[in-house]
């Protein structure tokens, strides 16, 4: 593994090294350098500090590691591979994501998942080991999304308006979610057996990731939610 510092380069001068290093990649000194591995497919980069904005953006089979938070866009349109946060991340991580993974062990901002879509055999896969902010799920078109509440604070699992406009995919809440509004485009259910075998392996890499149990984490009750519609525009915006 090449480890580089990078806390005085801008973001193209950082993907310029990156891009001319042919093994796997350590990062130390990050400080908000914006896409940071947009496009990459064959390296494991491994990050220490803050990344900016897009991180992953468009990545094509690369895995990264970001051993602290992450801002915004984390993953936007990524095809496949795998971005794991050890912290916190900021708005919109996933933005019409079409594949690969996406695993936070913290919390995530707004709108996480907005967009996101299945593409061909690929099927993209958000998880959020904490809570998430308002607009979860804005728009999804496909793949999966799954927030486990793992953090100690008061809040509800999602803040308000998860699931606006959703009209294909899955999301997992591990919470009997009451008091939670959900738009009536949606229908929300405890989940069941073989709603959790669907998602167990990713719930096990992610425990196997960030150190955590994972069957204590899959014996929570959760709440799944799915679109009643394939074309949910017609109630929010056409007149009867």
């Amino acid at each position: 593994m090449t480890s580089l510092d990078v806390k005085a380069l801008n973001h193209k001068s950082l993907n310029q090294q990156i891009r001319t290093v042919e093994d796997d990649v350590k990062l130390t000194g990050v400080l908000g350098q914006r896409f940071i591995a947009a496009g990459a497919s064959d390296k494991r980069l491994d990050i220490y500090g803050t990344p900016g904005n897009a991180l992953g953006a468009y990545l094509n089979g690369a895995v990264i590691n970001v051993h602290g938070n992450a801002q915004d866009a984390v993953g936007d349109t990524m095809n496949s591979g795998q971005i794991n946060v050890f912290g916190n991340i900021g708005d919109a991580p996933g933005y019409a994501m079409r594949g690969g993974r996406i695993y936070v062990k913290g919390n995530a901002g707004y709108r996480a998942g907005i967009h996101m879509k299945a593409y061909k055999e690929h099927l993209p896969v958000l998880m959020i080991g904490g809570k998430a902010g308002s607009f979860l799920g804005e728009y999804q078109a496909g793949g999966v999304i799954i927030v486990l509440g793992l953090s100690d604070d008061e809040k509800d699992i999602v803040a308000n308006f998860p699931c606006t406009g959703m009209h294909g995919g899955k999301m997992y809440l591990r919470s009997r979610c009451e008091g939670i509004h959900f738009p009536h485009q949606v229908t929300a259910r405890p989940a069941q057996p073989e709603d959790l075998d669907e998602i167990r392996e990713y719930i096990e890499e992610f425990a196997d990731i960030f150190g955590y149990n994972a069957e204590k984490i899959i014996s929570g009750d959760f709440t799944v939610i799915v679109p009643d519609s394939k074309n949910p525009y017609q109630q929010m915006y056409v007149a009867n």
